[in-house]
């Protein structure tokens, strides 16, 4: 009888305990103009309530297991993440120089960058079908080269809701886009950054065309780079800083929070 109140007692730890939470991700391939891209789709699937989807563009070395990692992180069980892939496939940088050459016909020809963003955010749309994203609720999050990404996408007129970019490229190939915005844009550098420090009037007088809801917030002290865990250098303008990321990360959350909030408020009036 001793071993059978064990064994029952046993079998309810395992009836009454909660699913554990598990990261998944999955492949997603697309194809534009010719060129194949393989992103990954990030999520706890132990989760089964929608929950908003995120376009996440990774900084230069694009989609790597860091950056995998980063996405799983940041997704947690709150956000179903399309990891981006910008460059297509087998462009994988593994160093500095590599990066730069991948990023440099992005740079070269912003609608380029723009067209592949918009595919990209059609194929977050298209996740839908078989993972729990809330289409009402969709914005798109980029870190350095992935920041000028996102904010490019922004800058269509796109209907995604909103925008954050981490210690991001703030440049532009045309101000006048700015007019177009619709989504709430959330813009985080460093007051050090000495990459992006000059960018920053340009990006705040553009913005000023925008009527939709913008931000830009300069941290004191941080460089660039400040959200890279792999950044480990104790010198020079690219710098992982714990204190000033999970400072970023805060405010990102709370500005999603409030900008899905906004949008549901506005359908309901």
């Amino acid at each position: 009888m001793r071993f059978v109140r064990v064994a029952l007692m046993v079998l309810g730890i395992f009836v009454v305990s909660p699913v554990w939470a598990k990261m998944v991700a999955k492949p997603v391939s697309w194809q534009l103009d010719g060129t194949t891209f393989k992103s990954m789709l990030v999520y706890d699937d132990a989760v089964t309530a929608k929950r908003p989807g995120l376009l996440m563009v990774p900084n230069w070395y694009g989609v790597n297991d860091i950056a995998v990692k980063k996405a799983e992180m940041i997704a947690g069980k709150d956000y179903v993440i399309l990891l981006t892939d910008m460059y297509g496939d087998g462009v994988r940088p593994k160093s500095d120089d590599d990066a730069r050459t991948a990023v440099a016909p992005l740079y070269h020809d912003r609608g380029l960058m723009r067209a592949r963003m918009v595919k990209a955010f059609e194929q977050l749309k298209g996740q839908a079908k078989d993972a729990p994203v809330d289409l009402s609720r969709l914005a798109a999050i980029g870190f350095c080269f992935g920041g000028a990404a996102v904010l490019d996408l922004a800058r269509t007129g796109s209907d995604v809701k909103a925008v954050v970019a981490f210690h991001g490229d703030l440049s532009t190939d045309n101000p006048a886009l700015a007019a177009k915005i619709k989504a709430r844009v959330l813009a985080m550098n460093g007051s050090a950054d000495t990459f992006t420090i000059g960018q920053v009037p340009d990006f705040t007088k553009g913005m000023e065309q925008d009527s939709a809801d913008w931000q830009f917030v300069e941290i004191g002290h941080a460089v660039h780079c400040f959200t890279e865990t792999e950044a480990t250098a104790k010198t020079g303008n690219c710098r992982y800083d714990a204190k000033v990321a999970a400072r970023s990360y805060r405010l990102m959350r709370d500005w999603l929070t409030e900008s899905f909030a906004v949008d549901s408020n506005a359908a309901g009036t």
